[in-house]
């Protein structure tokens, strides 16, 4: 069956930390861009981190949102057909659902909002 499950939520205090992993079946994730998106309550649909497609050596190029550059890490494992946020200093305004898609480039994906697979979510809620 090909799909994404991500997993790794919760719930966090403010200044806390998380990694969320997304794992692929029936497909390569090396072989897509790989992005995180978020949605919070009320509000629209956020891209936060992508990773390219691997070159074959190693993590392919990396982005991120202003709203979470410097806390916020992806990171892919082949071998485990797995792709990770670390999620550092973690913010009351990071508390949203979190998604893993997988699709032909990072600008096509935050650009046109295209993807090829789309995981189901993962709630992180960030409270004292």
């Amino acid at each position: 069956q090909v799909q994404l499950v991500e997993s790794g939520g919760g719930l966090v205090q403010p200044g806390g930390s998380l990694r969320l992993s997304c794992a692929a079946s029936g497909f390569g994730l090396d072989y897509y861009a790989n992005c995180w998106f978020r949605q919070a309550p009320g509000k629209g649909r956020e891209g936060i981190s992508c990773i390219s497609i691997g070159d074959g050596i190693g993590d392919g190029t990396t982005y991120y949102a202003d709203s979470v550059k410097g806390r916020f890490t992806i990171s892919r494992d082949n071998t485990k057909n797995t792709v990770y946020l670390q999620m550092n200093s973690l913010k009351p305004e990071d508390t949203a659902v979190y998604y893993c898609a997988a699709g032909p480039s990072i600008a096509t994906m935050l650009g046109y909002n295209e993807y090829d697979y789309w995981g189901q979510g993962t709630q992180v809620t960030v409270s004292s």
